[in-house]
């Protein structure tokens, strides 16, 4: 999941349904954990539902990029 913003700018729009993919089921997985009180970060929810949001931009740009063309 940690990939900075370039990283996502150049992935295709494959490989950012998977990093979605991947960061929906982390997002899920420090859910669980801050509700069973193991997660000692609750800053990283965070972190993972802003690169969840960021990765949504990208693919809704891509798709406006195919659509267009």
């Amino acid at each position: 999941m940690a990939r900075d913003t370039t990283e996502l700018r150049e992935m295709t729009l494959g490989g950012l349904l998977d990093e979605l993919r991947e960061s929906k089921q982390e997002a899920l997985n420090l859910r669980f954990r801050n509700a069973t009180g193991q997660l000692d970060n609750t800053a990283e929810i965070t972190k993972v539902r802003k690169q969840i949001a960021r990765l949504n931009t990208f693919i809704r740009q891509r798709e406006i990029e195919e659509a267009t063309t």
